[in-house]
């Protein structure tokens, strides 16, 4: 093996950061939140589906841009090459602020409130803290360890979470009284305002599909890798959300369920009983330790290209003897934090969803500017049906970020402000370095 492909993340590696990124908080906590206003089993399998496939139009368009514009930092190398370097500064300060810290935090509070359910003396909030800064000191030893921890923890997710299914499909004893199929008045519910709102818990649920766009310039191959990274991940993703969903609608009452966060726990409850769901109520917080570490792993380096671009932000840009940014993961996880101690989860849920929905929104849009504006550019893939997959992204993600404002304004409107305060920020930067580099001119 080369030093050069030693030195970079291997393919499954990178698609282990796309599903554990994407399986954690949401498909164990949303599905109450959904339920308080759907009670049709086929209307809720739907909306995976649907959220399912709208995360795939996605990771079909980002292939595209990844391949042409090959640099890691996701959506902030994509705008600003496709836009204007203030679009890609505002959306790496999105991702910075709101992107991962945001559900790093929702995910680690999911993991302390299913320890916490099965022991009660313990803090979810203390938990949530501490899982947060362990698996900090693991990622900033070294890349090969970073990788090795989490091609683990993501495989060994992928078959707790098959056989939780298996085992309820196994030992309940009295399904649910619930049909999959569709049936009367699921037609207004599958266009109406409920199934908008509920979009933005499953997209948040998905929300990860591109994590590999943040890793790019450290995969192996990229140009011919992160299409199949991306694509196949969220399959795997999909496929595992319908069949959890499923079982939890299976196995529990709806009214039970409603309102909760710790749906797995419940289900568990109502097959194993207290002491089985004991056991599962563990299983399924170690479950939420790879999405943890997924994005602990791959959204500091949307600070690290900041840092190399922007001389304000320099120190971000800073690694150890391994080359890991050492300083941008310690920033990131502090924030993360801060976000465990302070806000409400519903809050926090709606709010990233929403902001990250604008972000990727353009990021999208951005495949049809850039056949425009640079037809002959290198393009290693291309996006298959194209515009179709692109054009039902748009269409799903505004739909909901529609509904965001009109439902939950005050979480849309916190999350423009965001994206005003990131525009004022790099306003700041670049005065910020022209003033520098002035100084820096006289002095010679």
């Amino acid at each position: 093996m080369s030093e050069v492909l030693k030195e970079k993340f291997s393919p499954n590696t990178a698609m282990a950061v796309v599903i554990a990124n994407m399986i954690g908080t949401g498909v164990f906590t949303s599905l109450g939140f959904q339920l308080a206003d759907i009670q049709s089993g086929f209307v809720l399998i739907m909306l995976w589906v649907v959220g399912g496939l709208t995360a795939l139009c996605g990771a079909l368009t980002y292939a595209e841009l990844g391949a042409a514009l090959p640099r890691s930092g996701g959506e902030y190398n994509f705008l600003s090459r496709i836009y204007h370097p203030s679009a890609g500064f505002i959306s790496g300060w999105i991702s910075a602020t709101i992107g991962f810290a945001a559900p790093t935090a929702l995910a680690a509070i999911t993991f302390g409130t299913y320890l916490a359910s099965v022991f009660p003396s313990l803090s979810p909030t203390w938990l949530a803290c501490g899982l947060v800064l362990l698996l900090t000191a693991a990622h900033t030893i070294s890349r090969r360890a970073s990788g090795t921890l989490q091609r683990t923890i993501t495989l060994l997710k992928i078959l707790l979470i098959l056989a939780f299914c298996l085992l309820c499909w196994i030992l309940v004893d009295q399904p649910q009284n619930v049909t999959f199929l569709p049936s009367r008045g699921d037609a207004a519910l599958l266009t109406g305002s409920a199934f908008a709102i509920s979009l933005i818990y499953v997209n948040y649920a998905y929300t990860g599909w591109n994590a590999a766009t943040y890793l790019t310039s450290e995969l192996h191959r990229p140009q011919q890798n992160l299409s199949r990274v991306l694509i196949l991940g969220t399959l795997v993703v999909l496929v595992c959300y319908v069949l959890l969903n499923f079982t939890f609608l299976y196995v529990a009452p709806m009214d039970a369920m409603v309102g909760k966060l710790e749906i797995g726990y419940i289900s568990a409850q109502y097959v194993l009983g207290d002491s089985g769901a004991a056991v599962m109520g563990v299983v399924l917080a170690l479950m939420l330790v790879s999405t943890v570490s997924a994005m602990i792993l791959a959204g500091p380096r949307v600070l690290q290209v900041i840092g190399q671009d922007f001389p304000a932000f320099r120190p971000l840009a800073r690694t150890n003897q391994h080359d890991v940014p050492h300083i941008a993961i310690t920033m990131q996880s502090l924030l993360s934090v801060v976000f465990i101690f302070l806000a409400p989860f519903e809050f926090i849920l709606v709010f990233a969803g929403f902001t990250l929905g604008i972000n990727t929104f353009f990021t999208v849009l951005g495949i049809f500017v850039l056949r425009r504006t640079q037809p002959d550019l290198e393009r290693p893939y291309r996006t298959p049906l194209y515009p179709l997959p692109p054009l039902i992204f748009l269409g799903f993600t505004g739909w909901t970020l529609g509904y965001i404002l009109l439902q939950r304004p005050e979480a849309g409107l916190l999350g423009l402000v965001i994206i005003v305060s990131g525009a004022l920020f790099y306003a700041g930067t670049v005065w910020f370095g022209k003033r520098g580099a002035g100084i820096s001119g006289s002095r010679g």
